[in-house]
């Protein structure tokens, strides 16, 4: 494919959204100025299963300011139910704690709360089952997995590798139940106006992906598409748990029937989240391996369990990556779930990758160790030429070089000399290295419009930027395809009346919809030339990719880490990290580097710090805020920097880019996991990594 010619792509241009950030200017979906609004706050299940038989909200109509309440008995029906975590409030079952039962809409957020809090519901309650562990007798293979990967894949005789090989490895590793707590929650302005001009519904969502929200959503309230318009301008995080509508969206939207030409404003509270948004399920993951002498894989297993929520099932998908990072002859990968009465899970940053790769990266730690070869040369010698599950040609994989240059960069040579007890300090030294991977995918679906007008050019997609700087990127890209300078560019996204465009999720963004916008500007060249006239227009579809066909297409990256663990308290402190990715051509170095950085240290908060801890006894989440749920800021490392190699993908698309939003998370915690080995001589398979896990017997 013809690729872009990059001036303005590439460089750290600033953020163009950034003064209007800091500044205040930028509006987020709860801050939007909308004429007499009305506030709402939810009525949740106390019960993790059970019946609602009655619900008193006497004294809640009483309250000053209640404009309307709804609940299991009287909210508007859906046309659509088929979608069991959005069909709320349409039967009086409950299916988890935390659950849609009501809510109060009033002239104030102060007596929304107050009247919320004065609604008496009775139950019937049953048994609930919210225990994942791995004895459990009903673990199922669902049919596929998150992504529509085979649920089990096999080739070669895995069972006969490992039974004569002369190094193995064989352990279990988890990883612990963690929730999306973006920095914007979930937030909905809801305005519902039929038989009036422009649409039914209107929303102002933090989402990442308006034109989804309104297909998601239409079939529910029996609209079609155009009925709905969904506004997103700036969305203040997502990391996947705004990547669809969930439950909240349908709650302020039958709110909003009730008092239709008025707006509902909804903001879903920080305790709430735990039960309403997307979260990655807990993982327990068998690996056996087993090599030769000389550290050669002949065999790797890779089974996964992990828990679904019987209202709606989500398969994450953490044995996939072990299905094309190393080469070996023999290979078993599977994936079981069991059903609960839990909230559904749902994507978080880097589903599947980000667990796998933990024990996956874990495990090849302790390979090496058990062959007495250096982790990294370990990677090495186990490098495929080809992609081991589809047999395609790599597009471009560097993961020898990320590795290598890492570990010139971090002066890993140098280690064995640096490593154990410092004199006269109480912190022992370690160091650990992990890979990273992830799917280098371009989405179809998504279309650029652009315009001429005068001396500028009017460039519209349906995207969404939800931090990680799209504003400034795709505007970028339209300069250079348009061949004009950055500030002749007038980029229109974050609203669904614009073209379509795929949703911020997956690393997909920037590569589809600025393989929409490079062919629109191609389209525009070639039918207007390159003296237009005002008004010249035209638009075009992200185009297919024949190359993905051919081409096994992935980003691969390298973490290193340096570990420091008080000898005496246990306490552990990431003293250095480096990773070193090699993810297609960079559009933005100054953004790229911040989304690689934010997903490493989201890595060391997996590592030492996320929990989201249930009580099975009353199937809730006991860490339900920020208080209780720690998440790793500046403080907890000392240095962090990431390193992008050099790189161009010629057959990924137009634009020779990658994506870099997921694979900074991907292998992080395995690194900070196998520095913590180093120091201590403690190797702990499940994170977050506990103070008591390391205390010497």
């Amino acid at each position: 494919m013809a690729l872009l010619e990059p001036r303005v792509v590439g460089t750290p241009a600033e953020r163009l959204d950034g003064h209007d950030k800091v500044t205040g200017a930028a509006r987020y979906a709860f801050e939007h100025a909308v004429p007499d609004p009305t506030y709402l706050h939810p009525v949740l299940s106390s019960i993790a299963r059970g019946k609602v038989t009655a619900v008193d909200a006497g004294d809640a109509q009483a309250v000053d300011g209640v404009v309307t309440i709804l609940t299991v008995f009287d909210a508007p029906r859906l046309a659509d139910t088929s979608d069991g975590e959005l069909a709320i409030l349409q039967d009086p079952e409950v299916h988890f704690r935390g659950q849609f039962l009501g809510a109060v809409v009033a002239e104030s957020p102060e007596a929304a709360r107050q009247a919320a809090d004065l609604i008496r519901v009775e139950y019937e309650v049953r048994d609930h089952d919210t225990d994942f562990r791995a004895d459990r007798s009903d673990f199922y293979a669902p049919e596929t997995v998150n992504g529509g990967f085979p649920t089990d894949t096999r080739s070669g005789d895995v069972e006969a590798a490992l039974t004569t090989a002369p190094r193995t490895v064989d352990q279990v590793y988890s990883t612990a139940m963690e929730h999306n707590n973006p920095m914007e929650p979930h937030t909905t302005i809801a305005l519902w106006r039929p038989g009036g001009p422009g649409p039914v519904l209107t929303l102002h969502d933090s989402t990442q992906g308006v034109h989804s929200v309104r297909k998601t959503l239409a079939p529910v309230f029996g609209l079609e598409p155009e009925d709905i318009r969904v506004i997103a301008p700036h969305v203040g995080g997502g990391f996947g748990s705004k990547g669809l509508p969930h439950a909240h969206n349908v709650l302020v939207t039958l709110a909003a029937q009730k008092v239709p030409g008025r707006p509902v404003k909804f903001a879903v509270t920080r305790q709430q989240m735990f039960a309403l948004s997307a979260y990655r399920a807990p993982t327990l993951q068998h690996i056996r391996l087993a090599a030769d002498t000389d550290g050669h894989l002949t065999a790797v297993s890779h089974e996964v369990l992990t828990q679904s929520a019987k209202i709606k099932e989500f398969a994450e998908q953490a044995a996939v990556p072990t299905r094309m990072m190393y080469s070996s002859p023999a290979r078993y990968t599977s994936h079981r779930l069991v059903a609960l009465d839990v909230p559904a899970p749902s994507w978080m940053r880097a589903p599947g990758e980000t667990p796998g790769m933990f024990a996956a990266e874990v495990a090849m730690d302790e390979l090496a160790e058990v062959c007495g070869i250096d982790p990294i040369e370990l990677r090495i010698r186990n490098e495929p030429a080809t992609d081991p599950e589809s047999g395609h040609p790599w597009s471009g994989r560097r993961l020898v070089d990320c590795l290598r240059e890492g570990a010139e960069r971090f002066g890993w040579a140098d280690r064995d000399t640096k490593a154990g007890i410092r004199s006269g300090s109480d912190w022992s030294v370690g160091y650990g290295v992990a890979a990273a991977t992830y799917p280098a995918n371009t989405s179809p679906g998504s279309v650029a419009r652009i315009r001429y007008e005068g001396d500028r050019y009017r460039v519209q997609i349906g995207s969404v930027d939800i931090g990680t700087g799209t504003w400034t990127a795709l505007t970028q890209i339209a300069a250079d395809a348009l061949g004009c300078p950055l500030d002749a560019i007038d980029l229109e996204i974050g609203d669904s009346d614009l073209p379509s465009a795929t949703v911020a999720g997956g690393s997909t963004g920037i590569s589809s919809w600025g393989s929409a916008v490079v062919a629109a500007a191609r389209a525009f060249r070639d039918t207007h030339g390159t003296t237009p006239h005002p008004g010249a227009e035209a638009s075009a579809e992200t185009p297919g990719n024949p190359d993905a066909e051919k081409f096994a297409l992935h980003s691969f990256g390298a973490h290193f880490v340096e570990a420091h663990v008080h000898r005496d308290t246990c306490e552990i402190r990431v003293e250095r990290m480096l990773g070193v990715f090699a993810i297609g051509r960079v559009v933005n170095a100054r953004t790229v580097r911040s989304q690689l950085i934010g997903g490493m240290t989201m890595g060391v908060s997996m590592a030492l710090h996320e929990e989201s801890v249930g009580d099975p006894r009353f199937g809730h989440i006991v860490s339900h805020d920020l208080a209780g749920y720690h998440i790793a800021a500046h403080a907890d490392i000392r240095y962090l920097d990431a390193v992008c190699l050099a790189d161009v993908d010629e057959h990924a698309n137009p634009i020779g880019s990658k994506g870099a939003g997921e694979i900074g998370i991907v292998g992080a915690a395995a690194a900070v996991a196998n520095a913590v080995r180093s120091a201590t001589g403690i190797r702990v398979r499940a994170v977050p990594i506990h103070l008591d896990d390391l205390l010497h017997d």
